[in-house]
């Protein structure tokens, strides 16, 4: 809807300065242009001046529903990205952020400090200097009834940050993350309402979405991270049972999948906790943490096992909010995860080595479901396949479970790798994806589950497929990469056992026999094909249009020189570089 309001009858009614008539025309404004989100260029400069009498009203002393309508039109204005400039200046911000509670002291405007008719407000004026203290008149309710004012306030900020980077810069000026922190203390505070809570936690995701520095401050001055866990706790309603195992209070005992759905509130708290949580953790897994911070996240981990085991009001909603679950979980530090696997045991529970795995499997059901979508697999599969991979990397348990349920004993060797239905069949054709980034981890997540072995890698999915990975890790020619990993019991079926001299490396199945193309040939006419295929190469390389390769001794892909082209003509077997071996048992 475009506005077509006139804004210029509004500003006449707004110069009377009579409360009841701004009153009338604001909240008329406010009825039209409510659903209005595009603005016509023509009237810029009619809104900008609308906005500057609403902001000098504000700084009256106003009946509460003067208050809100007046709110309701800068949130409506700071729509407009174009016409931001009387809000993005501290003196503007500042009223706003009285209206919203989050003010510090020494940055509210008084109510009663009217500036003077002829001067926009912010100029000429001396900006306030920070200071830590709260102001105590407009962060309590029971002192400002009115939630919906502070609702209002708060949108209009959400508006100007996430339009404005000057008004970004305004609120970090004004350090609006210390005001809102202070209200989140009061999660457990029954009084202040929905609407109050969701919008502290969008502000606080614009915050720390936005600039760096009030990310890293809210996690070190202001313990965002225990902060923000105990929010969760509280919005999630839960009980600790055990140091790091929790239960929803008053619901101990019941199974999870029993457990009744989260109101459509508690989802919506809980994943903008999550949004702010992934924001602030960001670099945790590119760092050491102390034991403190340790400490935090793991309570944290568990408290995100029970999202993850959670479900919401219909599926959709349950999908995304364990998408923000995950993203979550893969900034956690890796020693961390091991919260995943700290509950007991209990009947319905999924066990594996005496270990509740029924994170990981929940982890893994989660993974194929995006898989089996096959929608923007960068964004949507790879945070939770990196998640298993490094789960499986450092956790024993873990590893072995989700091999049992990915790499189960090979029966299978008449249908490729990639052929199937099988979560392996899935995961192996990602390895030929055309997106770099999926195909190496998915490769990588396979890898892994082999404990980095060349041969088994080999082995669930084809040298063929296997490639790739290999040559970027130097181990074409075999062996194993750098891990720790326990010795495994032979796992070989009966039936690859009996099929393994005839299955071929390179596509990993028994294929056929197919016949000789050399067969009937005179050694005059073999040496012949050969040396013309040379040629074709030789022609190729020079023309640019190939580049032929060769297995160096580092086990690494390496350019074929004409030189060893040459020498491939007089012995193909012997690779470049490498001298003749001799039977004497004296050389080395």
């Amino acid at each position: 809807m475009t506005m077509k309001m006139d804004v210029v009858a509004i500003i006449d009614k707004m110069e009377t300065g009579e409360q009841d008539t701004v009153l009338t025309a604001l909240q008329s404004f406010n009825k039209e242009m409510n659903q209005c989100f595009t603005f016509s260029k023509e009237e810029e400069q009619d809104r900008e001046r609308l906005g500057e009498l609403v902001l000098r009203f504000l700084n009256r002393e106003l009946q509460p529903s003067c208050q809100l309508a007046c709110l309701e039109t800068v949130r409506i204005l700071s729509r407009d990205k174009d016409c931001l400039h009387p809000f993005i200046n501290h003196s503007a911000m500042s009223t706003l952020s009285r209206y919203a509670g989050i003010a510090l002291a020494d940055t509210a405007t008084p109510a009663d400090s009217q500036p003077d008719e002829n001067q926009v407000e912010g100029e000429g004026e001396e900006e306030a200097e920070v200071s830590g203290e709260l102001v105590k008149e407009a962060s309590t309710p029971s002192e400002n009834q009115d939630q919906e004012v502070i609702v209002e306030g708060l949108k209009s900020i959400c508006n100007i940050l996430l339009h404005n980077e000057t008004g970004q810069v305004v609120a970090a000026d004004l350090q609006l993350i210390k005001g809102v922190a202070e209200r989140l203390k009061q999660c457990h505070d029954a009084t202040w309402n929905h609407e109050v809570r969701f919008f502290d936690l969008r502000l606080t995701f614009l915050l720390t979405a936005l600039r760096v520095d009030i990310r890293t401050q809210l996690t070190q001055e202001l313990h965002g991270i225990s902060l923000l866990g105990k929010q969760l706790d509280a919005t999630l309603g839960l009980c600790w049972l055990d140091t790091l195992e929790t239960a929803r209070a008053g619901l101990e005992g019941i199974p999870h999948e029993d457990l009744p759905p989260l109101s459509r509130q508690q989802t919506e708290l809980a994943m903008e906790i999550l949004k702010i949580l992934f924001n602030v953790t960001f670099d945790t897994t590119r760092r050491k943490v102390d034991e403190e911070e340790a400490a935090d996240y793991r309570h944290l981990g568990a408290i995100l096992r029970h999202c993850l085991m959670s479900h919401a009001d219909g599926e959709e909603r349950t999908e995304e909010f364990h998408s923000h679950t995950v993203h979550l979980l893969s900034n956690l530090p890796l020693p961390c995860l091991d919260v995943l696997l700290m509950p007991k045991v209990q009947q319905g529970s999924i066990e594996y080595m005496g270990v509740n795995m029924d994170a990981v499997n929940m982890l893994l059901d989660f993974m194929e479901k995006r898989l089996d979508r096959g929608h923007k697999l960068k964004e949507t599969l790879l945070p939770s396949l990196n998640l298993l991979t490094e789960s499986a990397r450092i956790h024993r348990e873990t590893r072995k479970f989700l091999r049992s349920k990915v790499l189960p004993p090979l029966r299978d060797v008449k249908n490729r790798p990639e052929v199937g239905s099988a979560l392996r069949n899935k995961l192996v054709r990602l390895m030929t994806h055309i997106d770099t980034d999926v195909k190496n981890c998915a490769a990588e997540f396979l890898f892994v589950l082999c404990k980095e072995s060349v041969s088994r890698f080999i082995k669930y999915t084809g040298y063929g497929n296997a490639a790739g990975l290999l040559a970027a890790r130097g181990l074409l020619r075999g062996g194993r990469d750098s891990g720790i990993y326990s010795e495994d019991e032979d796992s070989d079926t009966e039936e690859y056992k009996e099929a393994k001299a005839q299955i071929n490396p390179i596509t990993g199945v028994v294929e056929e026999e197919q016949p000789n193309p050399m067969e009937g040939m005179t050694e005059e006419q073999k040496e012949y094909e050969a040396m013309k295929l040379v040629d074709m190469f030789d022609k190729l390389s020079r023309t640019s249009l190939i580049q032929p390769m060769q297995l160096g001794m580092d086990g690494k892909m390496r350019e074929m020189t004409p030189e060893d082209l040459r020498k491939l003509t007089h012995n193909p077997l012997l690779p470049p570089g490498e001298p003749p071996c001799s039977d004497s048992e004296d050389e080395a």
